[in-house]
Formats: structure tokens, sequence, C-alpha cells
């Protein structure tokens, strides 16, 4: 299997006045197409960090990423941010899905973005929103829907525009037992059926020992745990 994300020597620091935190000190990592690997850890050594490097999101201070061979840090700003939004999905601990649109509207933003016509996007929408069960959801404003629902809808909306990788912090983070457990089963689904590729940083331990590889940081650099340990 091909590599379709990969970290090359990435570093992330931060400087506040005299100080300097180094939080990521050379990160080598790889996610292979359709494999969903989770990113474990303490609070603090850097998981959401990585994550947001790897979908461009930051900027690391050396290295770079990689997206189905594409150097994403050798592309302009503007390059970047139309890049990222045709190729990374993304899916976080709280949906921040926009309150005064309905479930099918905020499924549809990416695509309008990415130049969709309008009626093009509403159906890649509506599609999206079956294969998450939420068919009878659409015309839902997000006040109207459960936690698990606006997170479907969150997960609907990271598909929009076919990405490359779907990366999720902490996307059950914020949900009950039950919710958590239907939107992980989701995610095997939809890897299992489409080939996405997903990963998740989580400290839900029922997900990360599902996933096909587990990743710990440890002093600022991945490494990979042997399967059933954490």
């Amino acid at each position: 299997m091909a590599a379709i994300l990969a970290a090359r020597g990435v570093t992330k620091s931060f400087v506040t006045g005299e100080k300097r935190l180094d939080v990521l000190t050379g990160v080598d990592l790889e996610v292979e197409r359709g494999e969903i690997i989770s990113i474990v850890g303490p609070s603090g050594v850097g998981k959401s960090t990585l994550l947001h490097i790897m979908g461009t999101l930051d900027a690391p201070t050396a290295g770079t990423v990689f997206i189905d061979s594409t150097d994403a840090f050798a592309l302009s700003e503007t390059e970047r941010a139309a890049f990222r939004n045709r190729t990374v999905g993304f899916v976080f601990q709280f949906h921040h899905l926009l309150k005064e649109l309905t479930a099918l509207e905020n499924v549809m933003m990416p695509c309008l973005i990415a130049g969709m016509t309008r009626a093009d996007a509403a159906a890649r929408a509506s599609a999206l929103l079956a294969r998450v069960r939420l068919s009878e959801r659409v015309d839902h404003r997000p006040g109207e829907l459960s936690g698990g629902e606006e997170q479907r809808v969150a997960v609907a909306r990271a598909l929009a525009t076919g990405p490359h990788v779907v990366l999720a912090d902490e996307p059950s983070g914020n949900l009950d037992r039950a919710s958590g457990t239907e939107l992980h089963d989701l995610l095997w689904e939809l890897r299992d059926s489409t080939g996405q590729t997903f990963a998740i940083v989580t400290h839900n331990e029922e997900l990360f020992h599902r996933a096909d590889r587990v990743i710990t940081l440890r002093g600022g650099r991945a490494v990979e745990l042997p399967r059933g340990g954490a």
C-alpha cells in the first residue's frame, strides 16, 4: 500500500518571551491509503499540533508534509488552502457546524467553496447524509439534532470533497458512550465501503484498539505501539 499522507522531519516550537517549547522534535509518520491510524498519548504531548500540521492548518517549524506525493508546504498559502479543501477532511471534538444552516447546507459548504454548482453540491450533500444515516434530518439545523447526529453531519461534511484523508481530533470526546460507539462504527463502515483513510487523535481506548496502527508521541517523535499496547 502506498502512503497517502506522510510527515517528514516535522518539528514545531513555540516561543513566548525568552522561553522556547519544543513540542515536536522530528516526527516521521506515514499513513497508508485506506488505513485507520490512531494517535494517542497524554495531554500536552503535541497530538493535536501534529494533526493540524498534517492537515496544513498550521505550519511546521521545520520539515514538511506530503499529501498524495504533493509537498503541501512548498505551495503558496492560497494554493495550500485550495489544496487542503480538496484533499483533507476534518472532524473535531466540537463539530463546528454553522448553527444558522441546515444539515444539508452545512455539508454543501466545502463543495461550494471548491466551485461546485449549488445543484451538484446539494446532490452530493444529500448522498453523504444518506450514507451517515441522516436522510430524514437534512432540513434540521444543529440545534434540532442530538450530539451524535451533529457529529455525523460533521463526518459527512468532512467527506464532501472526496478527500484523500480525514483527520479527526477526539471525534467522540464530547459524546456519550452509545453515541461514541455508533460514531466509531460509522468510521469503520466508511473505510470498509469506500476505502477512506483516517488519522484519529483519541483518548478513547475502544477507538484506538480498533485502529490498524496506534501511534504515540514520545520526546516529540512518533513511535508505533505494538498491537494491544498503549
